[in-house]
């Protein structure tokens, strides 16, 4: 498996390998021998699919609050997505900064989403099946989101934001600039 650090701390890209023959390929999408080679220690407890039917359906940009703060490992299944991470721990010096990664079925990219992010996606192909692992069951108490358009974060999504499919739960998402960060930087191994 191929590991890259990106520019936020903590986020990587992982492109499992794929052994192909007549019949199509195998490929180990996750492993936590791996992972663990490569410094990754995060304890997966659940996997979650996403469905969604149209292309520039946007579904973020979402949190879980301490204490049911959770890491993710995000995978395309069917189709491709831009997917989008903020770096939200107070004290980071790189608080407030995002990057997007596109990510494809054919491609096989993954992308490790720490504790301390805001994450979201978009999708850029038809019927895009997204599957996620997070380390942390869901907990409707922790749940939470930003308006994923937000002018003052300014995340390149690719699409008009006129015509994105958004729920009305993320439609009402406060501003950035009016939320408070439930995650800090001492309670993170990185900075």
């Amino acid at each position: 498996m191929d590991i890259e650090a990106l520019s936020l701390s903590g986020v990587m890209r992982l492109k499992p390998a794929r052994h192909g023959d007549a019949r199509g390929w195998f490929s180990e999408t996750w492993s936590a021998r791996s992972l663990e080679s490569a410094g990754i220690t995060t304890t997966f407890v659940q996997d979650n699919v996403s469905y969604s039917a149209a292309v520039g359906t946007v579904r973020g940009l979402h949190y879980q609050a301490p204490p049911s703060a959770q890491a993710k490992l995000v995978m395309v299944l069917n189709g491709a997505i831009r997917d989008a991470v903020v770096d939200v721990r107070v004290g980071s010096p790189t608080y407030g900064r995002w990057l997007a990664v596109d990510l494809t079925a054919e491609g096989g990219e993954q992308l490790l989403v720490p504790e301390g992010y805001l994450h979201g996606f978009v999708t850029t192909q038809p019927d895009t099946r997204v599957l996620y692992k997070v380390s942390a069951p869901y907990d409707p108490a922790a749940d939470g989101a930003v308006r994923w358009d937000d002018p003052d974060l300014g995340i390149d999504w690719g699409i008009d934001p006129a015509t994105a499919v958004v729920s009305a739960k993320d439609a009402a998402a406060p501003a950035f600039r009016d939320w408070t960060s439930p995650f800090k930087i001492r309670a993170w191994s990185d900075a």
